[in-house]
């Protein structure tokens, strides 16, 4: 899938599938390319990832038909002009809470190369592009897909702002950061943590904005299915190390019980 076909789907309401990547081995790109994924999500605000390996990631999954997403470290728009450059199709901005913020990604990501006071007066509505100008900006951004990270609860309460900004392609809640804003910390049955992503996924569909949640948490498939009913397209499942970790745990576990050696760490749990 392309940047543009993501796009377009995430808008439409079509369901788009992909997973977490930390992995930066060169053989990885052939096997993730089994999984029948439209996506991968490439994780630089937490997983150490320079952007000599984001660049060849990127461009190895693009050769695979999976469109890289990218999550900056922080919504600056310079982030997404480098992780851009570097060959992603999509930007992920954590933690966004103003329309500031959401604004400078815009510019980034939806009318580069535009800068300085020409990208400030377009961006404020004061001024519009040549329209030769404006033709070359949305064709050389059509692959370039914006998603924002809505994660508190001071970016719910301006969520209907935040949204108007033209641009976004969708949401994304990350789970844990928005149950510790709420003061619920992981916990992820709490009515008021299945209230706000009720609240969010809804919000943004009613917009024709694409909206999903990384589901990265035990048992968390059969909540992925009730938030599809509910309208979120973007699906964000797991990822390699919790897919590795996971397999490999229980197995071993398995094999602990049956052979009788250490029979109490098969029970231990694991956090990632």
């Amino acid at each position: 899938m392309t940047g543009k076909e993501l796009k377009e789907s995430l808008r439409s309401g079509r369901r788009v599938y992909g997973t977490l990547i930390v992995s930066t081995s060169p053989r990885w790109i052939d096997i993730i390319g089994q999984i029948n994924l439209d996506f991968v999500f490439i994780d630089t605000e937490h997983i150490a990832i320079d952007r000599h390996q984001l660049s060849w990631m990127c461009h190895g999954y693009t050769g695979k038909g999976m469109a890289p997403v990218v999550r900056i470290p922080s919504p600056d728009p310079y982030q997404a002009c480098m992780a851009l450059d570097g060959g992603a199709k999509g930007i992920v901005a954590p933690y966004i809470e103003t329309v500031d913020e959401v604004q400078q990604l815009r510019g980034a990501v939806k009318t580069r190369p535009l800068k300085g006071q020409k990208l400030t007066e377009y961006l404020n509505g004061e001024k519009d592009l040549e329209s030769g100008l404006a033709q070359y900006i949305e064709k050389h951004n059509e692959d370039h897909v914006l998603i924002i990270n809505i994660e508190s609860r001071p970016a719910i309460d301006k969520m209907d702002e935040i949204l108007r900004v033209p641009g976004i392609d969708a949401v994304l809640i990350g789970p844990h950061d928005l149950s510790c804003n709420l003061g619920i910390p992981e916990q992820y049955d709490h009515p008021e943590f299945m209230a706000a992503v009720e609240t969010i996924i809804t919000g943004a569909r009613n917009k024709n904005i694409g909206a999903g949640i990384h589901v990265t948490f035990a048992e968390g498939i059969e909540k992925e299915m009730a938030w599809a009913e509910m309208g979120a397209n973007l699906i964000l499942h797991s990822g390699d190390i919790l897919g590795f970790t996971q397999v490999i745990h229980n197995e071993i576990s398995i094999l602990r019980k049956a052979l009788g050696d250490d029979a109490e760490k098969s029970d231990t749990t694991i956090n990632i």
